[in-house]
């Protein structure tokens, strides 16, 4: 099942994603794709499967209340005269009856009554319609017409509930369903119609990743370059995020990663022989005291220069550069935008306890 993932600050992106086998380690979630795009062409082919025939609903809707308004005062009208009719005919037998009957003239006189009663409640269900047509608007025709033609204009619009978007989704659609073809880098949607119909949408997926569009290394490649430089732990993160395989198309975790490393009789890493002159950006967070998540800031900035040996490795941090006075400033900057007793609480979460340890 794919799940909705608000992850932006301003609230204008989410994405979609099934978690899959997210439950074991080193495993990935199976498909994710950003939703912005999946949800417009589900939009558009909403519009196209309605707009198809829009028109034609438009034009059988106005013939519809047309005819069966004419049909309804019609049919009242022939009851209408019938009752009408029935009255004159009580009446006339009314008329001629011998006033010496007084029972056939009281049973006469109660029919003429009820027949005028008739046609007294059919006049006012006659006026009653006639008002109801006459204060209905009219339906212009041409307008229906052109607002079926512009449809994706009305359910664009920045006055229209979402929540009618969504109900009439329901309605049409039973179910979308999504895969990723990774050939040709598009998101595959299934749109499966409440009647039965199925209808294929290809999006094409945004091109990111920290690596160039292209280049793919491989697990030997990445080993040789980056093998001994960085701890084994490190190595299986900058792997899994390069999309390298393992020769089993698995995920890449720290035993695999030592088992290929002395397979290819490099070294492991020695933080003692390591050069001094550069760091790596946790180290780098520990000595300004920030976050990784602002040294990645401050590297995007240009603030702090730093290195990669490649696309998608481990950043090497210039250690005299800590000292410079741009990275200073930004180093300032980030302090002094953290919320009040922020020491504090950082000091509480080093010397968290959890109940019963």
């Amino acid at each position: 099942m794919m799940r909705v993932n608000y992850g932006m600050r301003a609230g204008h992106a989410h994405r979609y994603y099934c978690r899959g086998d997210e439950a074991h380690v080193g495993a990935f979630r199976c498909i994710g794709i950003g939703g912005i795009r999946i949800d417009k062409a589900v939009a558009a082919a909403i519009l196209e499967a309605v707009s198809e025939h829009a028109v034609e609903a438009a034009v059988r809707a106005a013939q519809q209340t047309s005819r069966a308004g004419n049909d309804a005062r019609r049919a009242l009208a022939c009851e209408l005269e019938e009752a009408r009719y029935d009255a004159s005919l009580a009446a006339r037998r009314y008329e001629v009856v011998d006033p010496t009957k007084r029972l056939v003239a009281r049973e006469l006189e109660a029919r003429w009554n009820a027949a005028l009663e008739r046609v007294a409640h059919l006049e006012e269900r006659a006026a009653l319609l006639d008002r109801e047509v006459a204060s209905r608007p009219a339906i212009d025709q041409t307008q229906l017409m052109t607002l079926a033609r512009d449809l994706p204009a009305a359910w664009n619009a920045p006055g229209t509930d979402m929540r009618t978007k969504q109900r009439l989704t329901r309605i049409l659609i039973q179910e979308v369903v999504i895969d990723l073809d990774d050939n040709t880098n598009e998101a595959v949607a299934t749109v499966h119609w409440t009647g039965g119909r199925h209808t294929e949408l290809r999006v094409a997926r945004v091109n990111v990743g920290r690596y160039p569009s292209g280049q793919h290394f491989s697990a030997v490649e990445v080993m040789r370059k980056l093998g001994g430089q960085w701890p084994d732990r490190e190595l299986a993160v900058t792997m899994n995020r390069m999309r390298c395989k393992s020769p089993d198309g698995k995920t890449w975790t720290t035993v695999r990663v030592t088992e290929l490393r002395e397979r290819l009789g490099i070294a492991p890493f020695d933080p003692v022989a390591s050069h001094a002159e550069t760091i790596s950006v946790e180290e780098a967070s520990r000595r300004l005291g920030i976050y990784g998540s602002s040294i990645h800031r401050l590297i995007r900035e240009g603030i702090l220069p730093a290195t990669q040996l490649m696309p998608s490795a481990p950043w090497q941090v210039p250690v005299a550069e800590l000292e410079s006075e741009a990275v200073r400033e930004g180093v300032r900057a980030i302090k002094e935008r953290r919320p009040p007793h922020f020491k504090a609480r950082q000091e509480a979460e080093k010397s968290l306890k959890l109940p019963g340890f």
